[in-house]
């Protein structure tokens, strides 16, 4: 499998949200709480700076997909903030790195100067490891920052990179 990261179109829609949507299904990442639709899909997606897909290059299908957009605004605007979602068939095979890494380009592209990601679940290693080997830099943890899908809450681990 050959993974190119590309800007979002709309025609990759339906299978953004349903990746989307399955993350926040499993309730152990993303602090949403609400499903996407096709029309708050649309909205949510094109509200980003940038949104990247993971398309394979032989059968177009779609592995994951990232969003990236300010984390703050103002004198704090010059930080991003990023989310990844990989489809749980595609995890494991390196489409997350692939995500991040081109988050990373993209944010430099648009002008930030520090990618941030904000709530990272502390028990989701594999995520923690990912970040940690492409030089992230963790900047503490908020005890019980996050609840999980079944109430119980975990701490999250902040995270930084200049770009």
């Amino acid at each position: 499998m050959k993974i190119e990261i590309k800007h979002y179109e709309e025609k990759y829609l339906p299978k953004m949200i349903e990746i989307w949507n399955e993350i926040v299904e499993e309730g152990i990442a993303f602090p949403q709480e609400e499903f996407l639709t096709a029309q708050n899909g649309k909205r949510f997606f094109d509200t980003q700076t940038y949104v990247g897909v993971a398309v394979d290059s032989d059968t177009k299908d779609i592995r994951g997909l990232y969003i990236l957009h300010p984390n703050n605004l103002g004198r704090c605007g010059h930080i991003c903030n990023a989310s990844y979602a990989v489809s749980s068939e595609n995890r494991g095979l390196g489409i997350g790195k692939n995500l991040v890494l081109d988050s990373l380009i993209q944010g430099k592209k648009y002008g930030f100067r520090v990618l941030q990601l904000n709530a990272v679940v502390e028990t989701n290693m594999s995520a923690r490891r990912l970040y940690e080997n492409l030089k992230f830099v963790q900047l503490g943890i908020v005890p019980d920052g996050f609840r999980l899908k079944n109430g119980h809450y975990e701490n999250i681990c902040l995270y930084y990179r200049e770009l």
